[in-house]
């Protein structure tokens, strides 16, 4: 008996052992389908997630922007919510504060640091030459770098400003969202480059933007979210500006041109992609096909609810109801009387807000596809965009 009993303990390590090797596969199966609960989202983008970034430094949107849903300016060139908006709101955080806004601004939940106009590639015009901001992707990045640093000095300080920063562990956990890259195209485009110069352009772009992701990296950041760029041959203000041919206008009314160059940008972005994935083993990255979304919605409008896909909601004249020289909320004369360039009577139903931005209906429309990965590579939910597939 004393000898079998000492089998017995001896085994008993041996048959622990052995349980854990046979529950240790169900046991993963079972944390990859948890979701991420993510803590903090710090976005870099353009004026498609611009949630105050421009206003802060350059002046306030005037109105009617923000007039859906906030009921005033609120640094969105649009009536309402982005998709950004809708992201954070699905994940149970609040909505991004600027990081360039000094007033009111809490940072406990993230930040964002996209402004509208921004390229990946840093510009060599003014702001008011080409419409572009100077604020780039690299100075987005200097700005998270330093944002990443200071708030670390801050954390280790009593007092108010410990209660609107981030705790350590949101930079690793947090969600990394990009949405930019659209205004490298229209930018040369509408500099005179003709679509072969452009996209000669791409790869030196699509270079820098892998040294900021990569660089996100090295700081901790695991999970990206990663927009492509829209069919900018669909806005108003591309047709306006950039006159097509009969012959290369789709069947909605877009330029096939230049949305065959956002789609030669997209599958670029997606080989960088895939790319990132083998050289940062460590990061779960989301390719989004926003391109694919919103083209879907333009082109099938009136089957979504919606009418004029290619009309600004607010704008003035012309075909598109835009006008290159007064955009939404300027002033024109009309007849000796002076005009408000103002909303459309239902922005509900619109998808374009002004010429170049979308409404908050559409940025929902857009949300609710791509939310459930429908449009992503891997093909997986936003809530569970931490996981590697």
């Amino acid at each position: 008996m004393e000898h079998s009993g000492w089998k017995t303990s001896m085994l008993k390590p041996y048959v622990i052992f052995l349980l854990m090797l046979l529950s240790n596969q169900p046991m993963n199966a079972t944390i990859s389908n948890y979701p991420c609960n993510f803590p903090a989202i710090f976005n870099f983008g353009d004026s498609n997630s611009d949630t105050g970034g421009l206003a802060a430094a350059f002046g306030q949107a005037p109105p009617p922007n923000g007039e859906t849903f906030f009921h005033r300016p609120v640094g969105r060139y649009s009536d309402g919510r982005l998709v950004i908006d809708f992201i954070a709101q699905s994940l149970g955080l609040h909505y991004l504060s600027a990081y360039l806004d000094a007033l009111g601004s809490n940072f406990t939940q993230g930040a964002n640091f996209a402004t509208g106009g921004s390229t990946i590639r840093p510009q060599n015009t003014t702001r008011h030459q080409s419409g572009l901001s100077p604020i780039s992707l690299n100075v987005q990045s200097y700005q998270f770098n330093d944002f990443y640093v200071r708030t670390q000095i801050i954390r280790k300080v009593d007092g108010v400003f410990k209660e609107l920063v981030p705790k350590p562990e949101a930079f690793s956990h947090g969600l990394y969202t990009f949405d930019i890259g659209q205004n490298d195209l229209t930018g040369g485009l509408l500099l005179n480059l003709s679509i072969n110069q452009v996209k000669a352009s791409i790869p030196d772009i699509l270079g820098q933007f892998k040294t900021v992701v990569k660089d996100v990296h090295d700081k901790g950041g695991r999970y990206f979210w990663i927009h492509n760029a829209g069919p900018i041959g669909c806005l108003p203000y591309i047709l306006e500006h950039l006159p097509t041919k009969p012959e290369e206008m789709d069947e909605t009314g877009c330029a096939n041109p230049f949305n065959e160059l956002a789609r030669f940008f997209n599958r670029k972005l997606k080989d960088l992609v895939d790319q990132l994935r083998k050289e940062l083993r460590e990061a779960a990255i989301t390719y989004v096909d926003i391109y694919r979304a919103r083209y879907a919605l333009i082109s099938q409008a009136s089957k979504h609810g919606f009418e004029h896909p290619l009309r600004a909601c607010c704008g003035y004249g012309g075909k598109y109801n835009y006008n290159i020289h007064v955009g939404c909320g300027g002033r024109v004369s009309d007849n000796g009387k002076e005009l408000l360039v103002g909303s459309c009577k239902d922005p509900s139903v619109k998808i374009i807000w002004d010429g170049i931005h979308y409404t908050e209906a559409a940025n929902k429309w857009v949300f609710n596809h791509v939310v459930n990965g429908s449009y992503s590579d891997p093909s997986i939910p936003l809530q569970m965009a931490c996981h590697r597939k």
